[in-house]
């Protein structure tokens, strides 16, 4: 059987990007490539995507969980994007020890604010469309319409026909599990050594209270950074350059040294600082 694909970019200390629904790693997380000069990216291609095997059942944020916590070996910052963020935090949880840093953007983990009028709306509607719209385009133009806010810029318009890699990511989201049974492990989360950040595009109050909520809950850093919607990665040297506030955890001769770019912000975990 095949096992999971993971694309590497560039050298230097590693950092795991976990992509989130209908599209691959590579398309997702394509801005952040240039961090590549720095750093050893590893995007991984969840099961269903590009080359990597299929989910056991369906895409599934616990099994992507159990994938992370293996890729992550003994040491290496971990950044996820949407519902692979769920699986990030589940990974983070099952294995800190070998988290350096987490930075999570946007997860649809709508149960963390359940009782939001909002939220629990566009999780009744997520939850129609996949029970209800069967062809992948259509499926796809609906995704897009309850994912995106208010605040979000309009939509690129989708080719015609959908590219194979996109089919196939719209294919395997259609059939995934409802991000909405996520249980985030905030205790464990909570109780992890490892600097958190949490970012979100400031186009959705859903996913603001969420981030918010995470924020709070897990002592994080928080970041908004506007421009690109749910697909905040796509904000490119925004994202990127992203510095947190404290630098939480770095001792000061990593702070002295740090880069200016997302995950040098996060800094070393304190484990490993002199």
């Amino acid at each position: 059987m095949r096992q999971l694909e993971v694309v590497f970019w560039g050298f230097g200390p590693r950092v795991v990007l976990v992509h989130g629904s209908v599209f691959n790693g590579p398309l997702t997380w394509q801005e952040q490539r240039p961090l590549g000069e720095r750093w050893r990216l590893e995007v991984l291609n969840r099961r269903g995507y590009g080359k990597s095997r299929p989910p056991e059942v369906r895409s599934d944020f616990e099994e992507d969980a159990r994938d992370i916590a293996a890729l992550l070996g003994d040491d290496a910052h971990l950044v996820g994007h949407s519902f692979g963020a769920i699986g990030a935090l589940y990974a983070a949880a099952l294995r800190p020890q070998a988290v350096r840093s987490l930075t999570i953007n946007e997860p649809p983990a709508y149960r963390l604010i359940k009782g939001n009028a909002e939220a629990d709306a566009i999780a009744a509607r997520l939850q129609a469309t996949r029970r209800d719209v069967h062809e992948p385009r259509a499926f796809l133009e609906a995704f897009r319409k309850i994912i995106n806010g208010p605040g979000a810029p309009s939509p690129v318009p989708l080719p015609d026909p959908l590219p194979p890699d996109i089919q196939q990511g719209v294919l395997t989201t259609m059939a995934g599990r409802d991000p909405n049974e996520a249980d985030i492990p905030l205790g464990a989360l909570r109780r992890a050594s490892f600097p958190k950040l949490v970012t979100s595009g400031g186009h959705s109050p859903v996913f603001e209270a969420i981030c918010d909520v995470l924020q709070r809950e897990l002592n994080a850093e928080r970041a908004i950074i506007p421009g690109a919607g749910h697909s905040v990665p796509r904000a490119g040297a925004a994202f990127n350059e992203r510095r947190s506030i404290s630098e939480g955890g770095v001792s000061g001769r990593d702070r002295s040294n740090s880069q200016q770019d997302l995950i040098s912000a996060l800094g070393q975990n304190p484990k490993n600082s002199a």
